[in-house]
């Protein structure tokens, strides 16, 4: 029951952000500006508050070294359909994006419930490692992959350097070596600016949701999603517990991560950067709702694997 729990509200929100868009509560130019601010505040304060808090000194290079093959590997992977198909570049993009994010809310739910504070301590590690690769792999398939209105070739390090998800990984990930401790008026700030990060996100994800489209690319969204929900676990967990040795709650967690659907904020990124935004809110929306029962088979699979925790 906690897997469902914990997606309930994640599929609510979607639901509710397509409710008020065909109502057009707000009008197409509120939902823009809900984007924006979403992508340039709220968004990288949740990023630098995570990174801030995640117990990055304690991070078992195993799972660090697990998790970074996993997404680099996958989103690899998403790059296929420039080989074999001719599948426009602003939707590979949304593909190599898709294949390399993650839900840490999702993921923090769910192994809280069963692991308690050792599960979110756990998962609090993978997000030290996933957040910034997840927004380094997504910027640069964006940069070379996605639309650009100015026709100026864009310089990916530059891209990178000016990308608020970006900035966000690297202040965190400074605050959190540097000493400082994560409390005080600053972090109060963090907290309050960073709350509408994920209901926002959300109903934006499901506001950008287009139905004609997404029962024209049924097969291309469902079949990608699916792909995504089994292919990153089906990397990362072998590759943990056959390759380096890992067992027990650390890679029961990695499975339980890496099995979340994509990351709500890929919709922003891609609306910003020229991406497929219609791919990517239907990619959304259809990993979501199918997580319910593929996070469930992971968890089942790895707990066979290793005889339970």
């Amino acid at each position: 029951m906690s897997f469902f729990q914990a997606l309930i509200p994640v599929m609510f929100m979607v639901a509710l952000g397509q409710f008020l868009a065909q109502r057009k509560i707000p009008a197409q130019d509120g939902w823009r500006a809900i984007e924006r601010l979403c992508y340039l505040v709220f968004i990288p304060c949740l990023i630098v508050l995570v990174l801030w808090r995640a117990p990055l000194e304690t991070v078992p290079w195993k799972i660090g070294l697990t998790l970074l093959l996993s997404q680099v590997a996958m989103a690899g992977l998403g790059l296929l359909p420039l080989i074999f198909t001719r599948m426009p570049r602003p939707s590979v993009a949304c593909l190599v994006q898709s294949n390399s994010r993650w839900n840490t809310f999702i993921a923090l739910t769910i192994t809280g419930v069963l692991f308690g504070e050792q599960g979110i301590a756990l998962t609090a590690i993978c997000a030290a490692v996933m957040i910034p690769l997840a927004n380094i792999l997504s910027v640069l398939a964006f940069t070379y992959l996605g639309e650009n209105p100015n026709g100026v070739r864009r310089n990916p390090f530059a891209e990178l350097l000016r990308n608020p998800l970006v900035i966000a990984c690297v202040i965190g990930a400074v605050l959190n070596v540097s000493g400082i401790k994560p409390r005080g008026t600053i972090v109060t700030i963090l907290e309050l600016v960073s709350e509408p990060a994920m209901a926002l996100g959300l109903m934006a994800a499901g506001a950008g949701i287009d139905f004609s489209a997404l029962k024209r690319s049924g097969l291309l969204t469902t079949g990608w999603s699916v792909f995504r929900l089994f292919g990153l676990p089906l990397i990362a967990v072998p590759l943990a517990h056959f390759g380096l040795g890992l067992t027990g709650v650390p890679l029961v967690v990695i499975a339980i991560s890496t099995a979340t659907p994509t990351a709500v904020n890929g919709y922003i990124l891609a609306k910003q950067m020229g991406g497929d935004a219609r791919l990517m809110a239907n990619l959304i929306a259809t990993q979501t709702v199918l997580s319910s029962v593929t996070i469930f088979l992971v968890y089942i699979a790895t707990l066979w694997l290793i005889g339970g925790v």
